[in-house]
């Protein structure tokens, strides 16, 4: 339950109408719904603006299907992370007549209503075009969640006059999400263009030294432009909800 549905039922409550039983029986399910294999944060929305996400891996089908059919009953938008077409396939089968996509590159099922586009401008930046994954994980979230998104991809060091030739367009957004691996310097050099927050995302991709990211990760945490916040390793979804929270 989001917070314009509770809004609702107590406006409803107020004029009569809706009884008090009827109310209490619309709220039971604050602040956790307990499935017995998961405790669903049906209050999450209302607490933070944003409803809780399903991580995937890990969980079997079922639990995933079930999860989401009582998330997509009790508020207006759901979100499955690192979905496979199998898993998209099953929730699309079990939310029939709801609205489904699934954004294959993101590895992302949404599910419900998603917002309009009117939020500030976020940016996703990739430092080379292995990053995509990850960076449409961050970019999709963003959208779903409300925000206008730009991407900007395949922009790395290696060719750095690729990344300086887009100032206008780095400068114009309200948050940038930078989406690298290797050495994951290019987070660093973003921050010194623009004057917005800067969120590094370290991600998996180069060769043995790169520690599946942890080289990356480091060099962003290190980076000598202030102004930068890292979240972890191929974490895209924690990059787009965060660049939604600035937003707000």
């Amino acid at each position: 339950m989001d917070r314009a549905a509770v809004e609702r039922l107590l406006r409803d409550l107020q004029e009569g109408k809706v009884s008090v039983k009827q109310a209490m029986e619309s709220l039971r399910a604050l602040p956790y719904e307990d499935l017995g294999f998961a405790k669903i944060d049906s209050h999450r929305e209302i607490r933070r603006g944003i409803p809780e996400a399903v991580y995937c891996p890990g969980k079997t089908p079922e639990q995933i299907v079930a999860i989401m059919k009582r998330m997509v009953a009790s508020r207006s938008l759901a979100l499955a992370t690192r979905a496979s077409p199998e898993i998209h396939e099953r929730i699309q089968a079990a939310l029939d007549g709801e609205p489904v996509v699934y954004h294959e590159k993101a590895r992302l099922v949404v599910a419900g209503k998603t917002p309009p586009a009117t939020r500030g401008h976020v940016l996703v930046v990739t430092a080379g075009t292995s990053d995509i994954p990850v960076a449409e994980e961050a970019a999709v979230t963003a959208e779903v969640l409300g925000n206008r998104v730009t991407r900007l991809y395949d922009v790395g060091v290696a060719g750095i006059h690729r990344v300086l030739d887009q100032r206008e367009l780095l400068q114009g957004a309200k948050v940038v999400v930078v989406v690298a691996g290797m050495e994951g310097a290019l987070p660093s050099v973003v921050a010194g263009l623009v004057d917005v927050p800067v969120i590094a995302v370290p991600t998996s991709v180069g060769y043995g030294a790169s520690f599946d990211g942890l080289a990356a990760l480091l060099g962003m945490m290190n980076a000598c432009s202030p102004g930068v916040a890292v979240v972890n390793i191929d974490n895209g979804f924690g990059a787009g909800y965060l660049a939604s929270t600035i937003n707000r």
